[in-house]
């Protein structure tokens, strides 16, 4: 079965049409979307294409992979019920700004309050700042102390929607009020860099999310679907929050092998916010890591035990590494299996890419997953990826995240596939 799943992939031709290429930032960031940067985001056109084909209003969707939300947006505009789910809570927050919309006359009005309490910052005020060694990492003193001061007006906001909203555009000035090597994912101290100021800067991003969030609240009133539920749970892929057998459609896009990068590039937020402590504890909590058990891998696939064989010769940690992944994201679609109705479909955009000189068949193994627990090919969607929020260069040797100018770099994800599988 391997070989064919692997010579089907291969004779698929790219789809220009699925490249939305002609896209630009403002379509791809429209309404809430653009609210914060997050890596190996996907535009939400994708989203909005696979609901329109595949589900009517009123359906049920789906995202076992929430990260910032963009299936449930569109599904909520287009008038589907819908539930993300997330292991990260930065990326739970995000979401959950992003997918309530609130009166713009009151979110205004909290602003003009907030505002007036920021603008009374000078350098007597009395500020808690907070003491961690990885936030001082980071950022200068000034720096700091003007976002303690910026938190400590937040945290006072009574109304946990509005706190959110506050909060989301707190942390999506985080890096640049930092000396985070400005046009890197990669965590990097730039010690040249001049950090933005961060009141100025939080003002500057308020008012740019208030333009998004008074679209969203128009639009959703405008086709009468403000009560539309979306929700954003922050838990385990493999624990769905819902009935079995209750949903018509999967949409997500699924980590890739290193997603403990993912907390690597989170780690600004994660730390101001208190949802760690301590990184490496932080990185535990993602799906494919290396610290998780090695015990009982189901792989579900005669091609991920190949895939494992070929980089065990190599290193057998990156070996560990990959096969928890592959069985972990089989876990994941006996999840997702028992959740879709029968007839419903799951579309999941992967891509391939390579560690240590071995091809990580990522889409050709899901498939295989896939049949093996008894969904159906329905298509294949093989798309470029025009530009994308994520590190899309890697070291040959080594397979991690490399910069632009290393020598051994190699591009990790020119291209992607949309699987769609039928329950």
């Amino acid at each position: 079965m391997s070989q064919s799943v692997i010579s089907i992939l291969n004779k698929i031709k790219i789809d220009k049409s699925w490249s939305f290429s002609d896209k630009t930032r403002k379509e791809t960031s429209y309404i809430t979307h653009g609210y914060h940067r997050y890596p190996a985001k996907f535009i939400p056109q994708i989203v909005s294409r696979l609901a329109e084909k595949y589900t009517k209003k009123g359906d049920f969707i789906v995202d076992p992979f929430g990260g910032c939300g963009t299936t449930i947006i569109e599904s909520k505009i287009m008038g589907r019920y819908s539930i993300a789910v997330d292991i990260n809570p930065v990326a739970v927050l995000i979401t959950k700004a992003k997918i309530t919309p609130i009166n713009p006359i009151k979110i205004e009005k909290e602003f003009e309050i907030l505002k007036k309490k920021l603008e009374k910052y000078n350098k007597d005020i009395k500020v808690k700042v907070p003491t961690h060694e990885r936030i001082d990492y980071w950022f200068k003193a000034e720096e700091k102390r003007r976002l303690a001061f910026i938190f400590s007006k937040i945290i006072k906001v009574k109304d946990q929607d509005v706190q959110d909203f506050f909060f989301c555009g707190f942390s999506n000035i985080l890096k640049n009020c930092s000396i985070w090597l400005q046009k890197s994912n990669k965590p990097t101290r730039d010690f040249g860099k001049e950090p933005s100021e961060p009141i100025k800067t939080f003002l500057r991003q308020t008012k740019m999310m208030l333009r998004g969030n008074a679209e969203l609240f128009e639009l959703l009133s405008k086709k009468g679907y403000l009560k539309i539920s979306s929700k954003v749970v922050c838990t385990d892929a493999r624990t769905i929050p819902v009935k079995n057998g209750s949903v018509d459609l999967i949409v997500t896009s699924p980590p890739y092998v290193t997603s403990y990068e993912y907390a690597d590039l989170h780690q600004l937020t994660a730390l101001w916010l208190e949802h760690t402590k301590d990184l490496s504890d932080f990185r535990k909590r993602f799906i494919g890591t290396s610290y998780h058990s090695k015990k009982d891998l189901v792989l579900n696939s005669k091609l991920a035990e190949k895939i494992r064989s070929d980089l065990l010769i190599k290193h057998k940690k990156t070996a560990e590494e990959v096969s928890t992944y592959f069985s972990e994201m089989n876990q994941v679609f006996v999840e997702m299996k028992r959740v879709l109705k029968k007839g419903g479909k799951t579309c999941i955009v992967v891509g391939n890419t390579s560690l240590i000189g071995v091809d990580i068949l990522n889409a050709e193994v899901f498939v295989e997953q896939l049949q093996n627990l008894g969904l159906k090919v329905v298509d294949i969607i093989k798309r470029e990826i025009p530009s994308k929020n994520l590190p899309s260069v890697r070291d040959e040797k080594t397979g991690k995240f490399a910069r632009i100018t290393d020598k051994n770099k190699v591009f990790a994800y020119p291209t992607e596939y949309i699987l769609v599988m039928e329950k």
